[in-house]
C-alpha cells in the first residue's frame, strides 16, 4: 500500500504493528496534514482526469466574496431560461445544471443568479492550462474546466510520480487561481473520468487495475461512457441496470442487440478502454445553444433566448481573439429534427449585435408554424483578427456598432456583466 500526502506530496513510509498488519496513519508524519491518499497502485497509473469543481459558480465567489456562502445560480436571468451550472450549496436545495431557471428558483428562493461572464472564465481556463503544459504536453481539453492529462514518462522530468504531479497540479491551482479543482487518476481515460467525481470538491480519486471489474460491477450501466438516457433505457428493459450484468454477457451478443455500442458496453464494463489522450486540434467553429422547457413558437420567447446566445458566442470570439465570416443557426423541433441555416459575410465579425441582426430574419421565417426545443448558433471560418468588422461604407451603422458594443464590453470588465446591457436583454413583460 503507497500513501501519498496532498500537501507536501510525500511519499509516507508503511508501517505495521507487531503483528505484521498494517498501521493507518490519519495525518502526514511531516506537515501534519490530514490530506492522505492511499491506494497499492498510486505510482504506477498516470492517466489523470481533471475537474474544476462549480467552475463558474467558483469563479464568481472567488472575485466576489459577499457570495462565498451564498447559493450562487449562473444562469441569464430571462424567460425559458435554464441553469448553466450552480454551487455545491444550491446543489443541496436540489439545484441541478440544465434545469429550468423557474424551477431553480422555486427549490432554492434563496438563490443568488449569477450572469455567467464567458470573457473571464475563457481567462481563467487559460491560466490553468498554462500549469498543464507545466507538467506534459499530452493534454486533451474537454471544456474550459475539465481535461484529461497523460503524464506516462514524466518521472524523470519531474523527479516525482504522475499521483505526486497531479497533487502539485491541485494545489498550484488553489494557490494561484484560487479555485479547487477534483482529480482522477487511473490507467485509461473512461476511469479517470469516473474517479474524478467520486471525491468532489477538492478530491483526489483512484481507480487501480486489480479493482476495476469489481469496482464496476454495483454502478449503474448510465456510468458507461456513451451510454445516453435512450440507451439507458433500453438496457433497462432487457433488464440491464447493472455493468456487472454486462460483465456477464459475451461480446458477440451485447454487439447483436446494440450493434457497435455492444462492443464498448463489453470492454468498458470489464475497464478496457484503447483510448488515446490526444490534443486537440484547433476548434473551428464557437458556437452555444440552449434547450427550452417546453417547445415554443413563441417569437418574443425565441428572440429572447437568441440575444445572450449571441452574446455569448461574441464573449468567446473576443476572449479568444478569433472572428469568424459564417454565422449558422441551429433549431431542434419538437420531434428532434434538426434544421440548421448558415450565411457567410465578406468579412469575419465578432459582435453580438452583427450575429443577431444577420440571425433574427432567418428565425423570423423558419419559425413560422414550427415549435422548437432548442435553438443555437455558431460562428465559423476564422479569419483575421485585425479584418474583423472594419468599417463598411454601404452600411453606416457598421462603425456605430463595433463602437457601442466595445463601449459595452470595457464598462461590463470594470463593473461586472450586469452592469449594462441592451433593452433586448430585459426580460419581457406579457
Amino acid at each position: 500500500m503507497t500513501t501519498l500526502c496532498r500537501t507536501c506530496f510525500r511519499v509516507i513510509p508503511e508501517k505495521t504493528t507487531p503483528d505484521g498488519e498494517p498501521v493507518r496513519l490519519h495525518r502526514c508524519p511531516a506537515c501534519r496534514s490530514p490530506r492522505l491518499v492511499r491506494h497499492p497502485e498510486l505510482l504506477d497509473l498516470s492517466i489523470a482526469h481533471m475537474d474544476c469543481d462549480a467552475f463558474y459558480a467558483a469563479v464568481e465567489k472567488r472575485d466576489n466574496p459577499e457570495l462565498l456562502s451564498k447559493p450562487v445560480i449562473m444562469a441569464y436571468d430571462a424567460p425559458r431560461s435554464v441553469v448553466s451550472t450552480c454551487c455545491y450549496i444550491a446543489r443541496m436545495s436540489g439545484v441541478r445544471s440544465a434545469m429550468p431557471l423557474y424551477k431553480a428558483k422555486k427549490l432554492c428562493p434563496d438563490g443568488v443568479i449569477v450572469t455567467p461572464r464567458m470573457a473571464v472564465y475563457s481567462e481563467v481556463s487559460k491560466a490553468i492550462h498554462t500549469l498543464f503544459q507545466k507538467l506534459t504536453p499530452s493534454i486533451e481539453p474537454l471544456s474550459l474546466d475539465e481535461a484529461y492529462l497523460d503524464l506516462s514518462g514524466t518521472e524523470k522530468l519531474h523527479g516525482r510520480s504522475p499521483a505526486q504531479s497531479m497533487m502539485w497540479l491541485a494545489a498550484e491551482i488553489r494557490k494561484t487561481i484560487g479555485i479547487t479543482v477534483s482529480v482522477g487518476l487511473s490507467y485509461n481515460k473512461y476511469l479517470a473520468k469516473l474517479a474524478s467525481d467520486l471525491d468532489k470538491p477538492d478530491g483526489f480519486a483512484v481507480i487501480g487495475r486489480q479493482e476495476a471489474v469489481k469496482f464496476l460491477a454495483p454502478r449503474p450501466v448510465s456510468d458507461i461512457w456513451g451510454v445516453g438516457k435512450a440507451l439507458n433505457q433500453k438496457l433497462a428493459r432487457d433488464g440491464i441496470s447493472t455493468i456487472g450484468q454486462l460483465q456477464h454477457r459475451e461480446e458477440r451478443d451485447l454487439v447483436a442487440r446494440y450493434g457497435q455500442m455492444g462492443s464498448q458496453l463489453f470492454h468498458l464494463s470489464r475497464g478496457q478502454d484503447k483510448r488515446r489522450v490526444t490534443p486537440r486540434q484547433k476548434a473551428k467553429s464557437i458556437s452555444a445553444e440552449t434547450t427550452f422547457a417546453t417547445d415554443t413558437s413563441d417569437m418574443d420567447i425565441l428572440l429572447a433566448r437568441l440575444w445572450p446566445l449571441c452574446e455569448k458566442v461574441s464573449a468567446r470570439l473576443k476572449a479568444s481573439d478569433k472572428a469568424g465570416s459564417t454565422i449558422t443557426l441551429k433549431l431542434k423541433t419538437g420531434d428532434f429534427k434538426t434544421l440548421t441555416r448558415s450565411h457567410t459575410l465578406p468579412r469575419p465579425t465578432q459582435l453580438a449585435e452583427t450575429l443577431y441582426q444577420l440571425v433574427k430574419p432567418v428565425l423570423e421565417k423558419e419559425a413560422v408554424n414550427k415549435k422548437f426545443r432548442l435553438i443555437g448558433i455558431g460562428v465559423s471560418s476564422f479569419g483575421k483578427r485585425e479584418d474583423a468588422d472594419a468599417p463598411d461604407l454601404l452600411d453606416r451603422d457598421s462603425g456605430k456598432r463595433k463602437t457601442i458594443e466595445s463601449a459595452i464590453d470595457q464598462v461590463r470588465q470594470k463593473f461586472g456583466t450586469e452592469a449594462i446591457g441592451k433593452g433586448r436583454s430585459l426580460p419581457r413583460k406579457k
